[in-house]
């Protein structure tokens, strides 16, 4: 019989190392955080990027990713601190050696917003503010390009490293998308900026290696902002139901600091999985 060690060498050799960095820990206030994006890696190799607010470009480059690497860009929500570095990526996918189409996936519109591909047709079209570029729209141009998909209630997406699941939540009058990741055994959940006031992110999120919720209000005051937020509360009745293994809160804002303690205690009333709060730049593998 051959000792354990050598039967298990070979999956020592194939087993993938699964990471999610946060890019951007913050919303959309002046502070040392950048804006929400996060970047799922396999191997240290930029796969997935969700999101793309506000100082978002200099973190991707101080992640070590490369445009090159990625087999998706999904976006939650056009609101600013969710995709205003969107077009300085755009641009220095110009300067990369990449030779394939950049998949965009987003949600569809409304009467306050613009469907995801007339978002980036008003910014790349021939049209649009940066019609100078508008020859990266489709697969056929000669340079960098990318492929717009534009999503209504929910959706499912093969990709050659994972499988992607799309649903809708309500984020006030914004139409928002939340994801699901799964790839080589793992899930990673975003639960974007949500509500949560259907039970749609509870079945997304069910047994998930990985949820990340936005904290961006605390458990008292700020009752307007309850109608684009989880409470404390809300993101403990979430978890307590879908039960992720750990916990990420992002998104932080100022109205938040200092409540960590009361919000952590909140959650953990009825969650034991571990709790992480959000760092730009903090990278959390999948064991």
């Amino acid at each position: 019989m051959k000792p354990l060690f050598l039967l298990l060498f070979p999956f020592w050799l194939t087993a993938s190392v699964i990471s999610v960095q946060i890019l951007g820990s913050g919303g959309p206030e002046t502070t040392q955080r950048a804006s929400a994006s996060y970047l799922i890696k396999k191997d240290g190799k930029a796969l997935v990027l969700i999101d793309f607010g506000g100082g978002a470009f200099l973190r991707f480059s101080q992640a070590k990713a490369k445009i090159e690497d990625l087999e998706a860009v999904l976006v939650t929500h056009m609101h600013i601190d969710h995709v205003v570095d969107l077009p300085a990526l755009m641009k220095a996918g110009y300067f990369s050696e990449r030779s394939r189409a950049l998949p965009l996936i987003g949600p569809s519109g409304n009467e306050y917003f613009p469907g995801f591909n007339e978002y980036i047709n008003l910014q790349f079209g021939e049209n649009g503010a940066y019609r100078y570029m508008s020859d990266i729209l489709g697969e056929q141009s000669e340079s960098f390009s990318i492929t717009t998909n534009e999503i209504n209630s929910s959706a499912h997406f093969q990709f050659n490293a994972f499988k992607l699941a799309a649903v809708a939540v309500k984020h006030g009058i914004a139409p928002t998308l939340a994801y699901r990741i799964e790839i080589e055994g793992k899930s990673i959940v975003f639960s974007a900026d949500t509500t949560a006031q259907s039970r749609a992110l509870e079945k997304l999120s069910k047994n998930a290696d990985l949820l990340i919720a936005h904290h961006a209000i605390p458990q008292h005051g700020y009752i307007r902002a309850r109608d684009l937020h989880m409470t404390p509360e809300r993101i403990a009745q979430v978890v307590s139901v879908s039960k992720p293994k750990r916990l990420v809160l992002s998104h932080r804002m100022k109205r938040t600091y200092g409540v960590e303690k009361e919000s952590t205690e909140i959650i953990q009333k009825v969650y034991h999985g571990q709790i992480i709060w959000a760092e730009d730049l903090l990278s959390i593998d999948l064991p």
